[in-house]
């Protein structure tokens, strides 16, 4: 039914248009039209909103009548005087001679009242223009305006640069600084002086790690400003090791407990730094509730939005805010503005309902009273020092002053081209379409010398000045320049700071300190705890052979094979090189031990020389004998090879002068057993087996058994030799240096056939032990071999299981105890017998015959 009738109705309008005179066919506004502010049209308009009000009051509507206009209150010195500067360059564009010659620019400033809504509505009647009736000649007309400055947020310039974007309007924003409005899909015609909050919320956050802060707490704005210069912050800060403690989002027009719980979480948090990305006008209620409370401790770091606010500086209950840190639109000086700001007047535009509420607001009179407090419209502004009047901070000012250039000199740029493709006879005039076309490509230089151009999105080159807020001889505070941020210059020269002019919170010349966890000193890691950021952990030490040698390292990091950490895990050191020496107490052991086996085989020598000529050693074959213990002291020597740093020429000795000596030994042993044997079966009737081991056969035994081990030797040392090793694998925190005995068949085969004839001799000193003889040498070669082959068999896995120097003193005790064992087995008896049994030294007593 609705939609039968929308229809009819469209029928009887068009069959109405149709049959009606052409000159009759006009449509007229059925609501009130949207008017300027301020306005002076001219040859060509340009558009402006700003947000001249601070509020606009909300009105519940019946949907009966029309609704009334909407009404705004608290009127803004800082966005006023954002009006009258764009009206200053307008007019400075007009009496010049070299930019639009020949042409005038008029104006339309609009006032949004920090609404969206009138944003849009604002942004639609600087389209459309705002005549009561539309005829067929009005499309023809050129447009209103041909570009729209402004605004000065970010939320409501998202809804003018979407509603106008359609169009090709081009919108220049002096103020509105989201990153999102880079997006030139969904924002096609949306350009800016100033620069977008993707590069400030970087250079906060290389701001916050320079000065050692990563844990920090935010407060933003509820809107798009707030939300993502936010997000890009806590992007680029998470890159920056930078962490944070809780985001706060708050709207002026939010109720008091919303500030009062904001509030609170600030007091709880364990952050000293708070970083507030905040429109102006959502910081006041906030601040004021900060003042009320008496919070002083914090450090402040601000956006752009109110980091140069002159309102905040002067008001004294915000001087806890002293210290304060920021990045700022870089300063300007602008010739002229001054003399134009207090040479405003409602006298120049009677009708003019604005002027006369700025005079009001500035001179707190009225004029519609009489009396003290009636405006006689005598007084003067350049009295008067506030906001407005103020010329010291023009940062914002000059990005008004700067896109209004942008325009003039798009639009110089646009005629430039009409004229050369049309004819001179016939004059052409500027598009919103051609304005857009070539304000991508503009690019000029103002009188404050900048050089202004924009991106592919839109964007010009992101310059700031770092601010620190300093208390002044009056109470207030003063903004020093203290640092910059280029994002042209290379990113490690980007972030210049002059650390040493800042004043920190409390009038602290200390810069604060703002961590979750202290700095881990060099020798620890950081270990993160459970369940919260990264920035929070625990220090941990490095473990053995690992070093962090900075502070707050993520990571140990192990030395190379041939160093070691040190005490305090911060320094890698070479290895301690552990060997067998002669200066420690072991090898001193050792080789003294080894020396008495030289003594005592000497002693022996000795004394069997002296009594060669005695039965008892004449009866054990004296030159086997004398052999035996000249290969005793070889052996007792050869361990002496063993200690001491190993070099190629020692280890190579120390294996073959053992394995040489050691064979001589037991081919000497082995010798005197088969002489028992022989001895025994001559004794028997008709034996004569005794011809065939004869003194000489003793002889050629000996040295055919031990030139087989030198021919091992030789061997080995020729294929394969022994050489000195830097065992990195057994011990992580030293170096074993050791002999690696090159060719283990070689070591084994040394060993095994020592040890083969070890078992033979033992065997047949076994086999003779019960001969009828009363001084039986086999008995006590029996002894000694039992002792010799047990302790090379526990020798072998002794030698296996042994670290390092241990080894080595593991082979030098077989040695030293295998000799002993020989020489006491084998000659303590006879040396008894010799010194105090010499009545038994006859050969009566060796043949059994008492």
């Amino acid at each position: 039914m609705a939609k039968s009738t929308v229809s009819l109705q469209l029928l009887l309008l068009i069959v109405h248009g149709v049959f009606m005179p052409a000159s009759a066919q006009v449509c007229s506004l059925l609501g009130q039209p949207a008017l300027p502010s301020l306005f002076a049209e001219r040859d060509i308009n340009i558009g402006a909103i700003f947000s001249i009000h601070r509020n606009a009051l909300i009105k519940l509507q019946n949907f009966r009548s029309k609704p009334d206009p909407t009404t705004c209150v608290s009127l803004s010195l800082r966005e006023f005087k954002f009006a009258q500067a764009l009206i200053f360059a307008i007019e400075e564009i007009n009496n010049s001679t070299q930019l639009l010659p020949g042409i005038y620019l008029g104006y339309k400033i609009y006032d949004s009242c920090r609404s969206i809504a009138q944003t849009i509505l604002s942004g639609m009647a600087l389209m459309n223009g705002y005549e009561d009736t539309l005829s067929d000649t009005s499309c023809s007309k050129p447009p209103a305006t041909h570009a729209i400055v402004g605004e000065s947020t970010s939320s409501p310039t998202i809804g003018l640069a979407s509603v106008v974007g359609p169009f090709n309007l081009p919108v220049i924003s002096h103020f509105a600084t989201c990153a999102c409005l880079s997006d030139k899909k969904r924002y096609p015609s949306f350009f800016r002086t100033i620069s977008s909050d993707y590069y400030q919320s970087r250079a906060l956050a290389q701001l916050v790690k320079h000065f050692g802060w990563t844990w920090v707490g935010t407060v933003r704005s509820r809107n798009d400003y707030g939300n993502n210069g936010i997000a890009a912050f806590e992007e680029a800060a998470k890159e920056e090791g930078v962490c944070i403690e809780y985001s706060e989002a708050i709207l002026s027009s939010d109720p008091q407990e919303q500030f009062l719980k904001t509030l609170e979480v600030i007091k709880k948090g364990t952050a000293r730094v708070v970083l507030a990305f905040m429109a102006l006008g959502d910081f006041f209620p906030l601040l004021k509730v900060i003042s009320q409370h008496n919070i002083t401790r914090i450090q402040w770091v601000g956006s752009e939005s109110w980091i140069t606010s002159r309102t905040l500086a002067e008001t004294k209950e915000y001087s806890f805010l002293s210290g304060a840190v920021g990045f700022a639109i870089a300063n300007a000086n602008i010739m002229g503005l001054r003399e134009f700001l207090v040479n405003v007047h409602p006298d120049q535009e009677p009708t003019n309902k604005l002027l006369k509420e700025f005079w009001e607001i500035v001179f707190q009179c009225s004029f519609g009273n009489i009396g003290s407090d009636g405006c006689t419209g005598s007084e003067r502004l350049e009295e008067l020092q506030n906001e407005y009047t103020d010329v010291s901070e023009l940062r914002i000012v000059n990005k008004v002053y700067t896109a209004v250039y942008a325009v003039a000199y798009t639009l110089q740029s646009v005629l430039k081209d009409i004229r050369s493709s049309t004819n001179s006879s016939k004059r052409g005039w500027p598009t919103p379409q051609m304005v857009l076309k070539h304000m991508r490509d503009v690019r000029f230089t103002v009188k404050t010398g900048e050089e202004i151009f924009f991106d592919e999105s839109g964007d010009p080159v992101a310059r700031y000045d770092l601010v620190n807020w300093q208390p002044a001889e009056d109470g207030s505070l003063q903004f020093e320049h203290v640092g910059l941020y280029d994002s042209s210059l290379p990113s490690q020269q980007c972030l210049q700071v002059n650390q040493e002019n800042i004043l920190w919170v409390e009038k602290s010349g200390q810069l604060p300190v703002s961590v979750c966890s202290e700095i881990c000193p060099p020798g620890t890691r950081k270990a993160v705890q459970k369940g919260r950021p990264a920035c929070c952990y625990d220090c941990i030490p490095c473990a053995e052979g690992e070093i962090s040698n900075g502070t707050d390292s993520s990571d140990c990091f192990p030395c190379d094979l041939e160093y070691w950490s040190n005490e305090r895990k911060d320094r890698c050191v070479l290895k301690v090189v552990e060997f067998l020496s002669y200066t420690e107490i072991m090898g001193m052991v050792l080789c003294i031990f080894s020396f008495i086996g030289v003594l005592l085989t000497a002693m022996v020598s000795f004394l069997f020389y002296l009594h060669k000529e005695t039965p008892i050693v004449r009866a054990n074959n004296s030159e086997l004998s004398f052999l035996l213990l000249f290969s005793l002291s070889l052996c007792f020597l050869c361990s002496l090879t063993f200690i001491g740093q190993p070099t190629e020429w020692s280890c190579m000795l120390r294996h073959t002068a053992f394995g040489i000596t050691f064979v001589l030994c037991i081919s000497c042993v082995l010798g005197k057993t088969l002489v028992v044997l022989m001895a025994f079966r001559a004794t028997l009737p008709g034996s004569d087996v005794m011809k065939w081991l004869g003194p000489a056969q003793q002889r050629l035994s000996v040295v055919s058994l031990t030139l087989i081990q030198v021919i091992v030797c030789v061997l080995w040392l020729t294929i394969s030799p022994p050489f000195p090793y830097l065992n990195l694998s057994y011990y992580r925190e030293k170096i074993i240096l050791e002999c690696n005995v090159g060719s283990a068949f070689g070591f084994w085969a040394v060993l095994g056939y020592t040890g083969l004839l070890s078992i033979v001799c033992f065997v047949l000193a076994f086999l003779a032990r019960k001969l009828p003889d009363n001084f039986n040498e086999a008995k006590f070669i029996t002894f000694s071999m039992l002792i010799f082959c047990a302790v090379w068999l526990t020798f072998i896995p002794a030698y296996v299981s042994s670290p390092g120097k241990f080894t080595v003193a593991v082979q030098i005790f077989a040695i030293s105890v295998s000799s002993f064992g020989l020489l006491f087995c084998i000659f303590a008896p006879k040396c008894y017998i010799i010194l105090l049994k010499p009545e038994k030294n006859t050969k009566k007593q060796m043949m059994g015959k008492s």
